[in-house]
């Protein structure tokens, strides 16, 4: 894996003035073949970054990111909540402190999710997906963004259609990198095969993958590798299963609004957690830290997608860094541990295509 440092220029009459040291806490990752650099952990702007959190906390939170290295925020329409708000308390970050950095930043956003009513205002058409972008913009507050994504595979649209929105998107300026989420392996090397003709080629996909939900292990990340495409992992913590937050219990309220784990919280899952917990302990980490790193493996994600609620559990998640390497028994012990389907790939449905 290629890493990369840099050194900051700093100019002291800024308002707030970032760490001068920010570059200094890790390597950054190629994506692909590309020219484009991510740190190896970026904060995800999904949950606790909508009008649910106040914007003193997400200043916080955006800060410490940011002095701590990471300088890319992932996005997306539909992020909140409500759908919008995410989008629209970072561009009021964006127009504060984050302006003179803007530079030194990887904003992306997506679309393809729900985002309002009538038939163009969800999946992959063109008009849906062009009119996203300039409504994101609108509320980022900027000209473009860093990284844009077919959120999902839309099964009734030509996929020529959804490849082709987003290579206008860069052409017109709105994109510098295109990339898709939740594509399966065969629609990934089709949707690569379609950019390439374009001449705007996807440089990233964005799957959902833990140790719990390993599907990317079977095609996608072989196709990644044969298509030159970089990797950023979402949902790396399983949405909180690979977590201590489930070790010492069987019954589980539903999480936080979002989405119900009961389903998953089964005697089988939670041997595995407690099991891949043991081995995280031998490892000197938590069982979150070690969820992380082993995305970060060689042969596995470019970077991890991780949310946070507070600086605390932003620092705890970074922490996982200063361990990422294992050992062959180690991955084997955790491949024994995981086998079997967990019934956690909620994302399964839209990937398959």
């Amino acid at each position: 894996m290629e890493y990369e440092r840099f050194q900051p220029v700093v100019d002291s009459h800024r308002p707030w003035v970032a760490s001068e040291d920010r570059y200094e806490h890790f390597g950054y990752r190629r994506v692909g073949a590309s020219g484009l650099l991510l740190p190896p952990i970026s904060l995800g702007l999904w949950w606790n970054f909508g009008d649910n959190r106040t914007f003193d906390s997400q200043r916080e939170i955006l800060r410490h990111a940011f002095d701590s290295g990471i300088n890319h925020f992932d996005l997306a329409n539909n992020y909140g909540p409500p759908a919008g708000s995410a989008e629209e308390n970072f561009g009021r970050m964006l127009r504060g402190d984050f302006r003179p950095y803007r530079d030194e930043l990887i904003i992306s956003s997506k679309a393809g999710w729900d985002m309002w009513q009538g038939p163009f205002g969800t999946f992959g058409s063109r008009k849906y997906l062009m009119a996203s972008a300039d409504a994101s913009l609108e509320r980022l507050g900027v000209d473009y963004v860093d990284v844009f994504y077919s959120h999902r595979f839309d099964p009734k649209t030509p996929l020529e259609e959804t490849i082709g929105a987003l290579d206008t998107l860069v052409r017109q300026g709105k994109a510098l990198y295109v990339g898709i989420s939740s594509y399966s392996a065969e629609r990934t090397a089709e949707a690569a095969a379609i950019a390439k003709d374009l001449g705007t080629p996807l440089v990233i996909h964005q799957p959902s993958y833990n140790m719990l939900n390993p599907w990317v292990e079977h095609g996608l990340l072989q196709t990644l590798e044969q298509e030159r495409m970089g990797s950023i992992a979402f949902t790396p913590l399983a949405q909180g299963l690979l977590t201590n937050k489930y070790l010492g219990t069987t019954d589980v309220e539903r999480s936080g609004g979002r989405r119900s784990l009961q389903d998953q919280l089964t005697e089988e899952n939670l041997k595995k957690i407690r099991s891949l917990n043991e081995l995280a302990q031998q490892r000197g980490q938590s069982l979150a830290q070690m969820a992380i790193a082993w995305l970060l493996r060689d042969g596995a994600a470019t970077s991890v997608l991780i949310g946070a609620s507070s600086t605390q559990q932003l620092d705890e998640n970074l922490a996982a860094l200063q361990n990422t390497e294992f050992t062959t028994q180690e991955l084997e012990q955790i491949s024994t541990i995981t086998q079997g389907d967990a019934g956690i790939d909620w994302w399964k449905s839209s990937a398959i295509g």
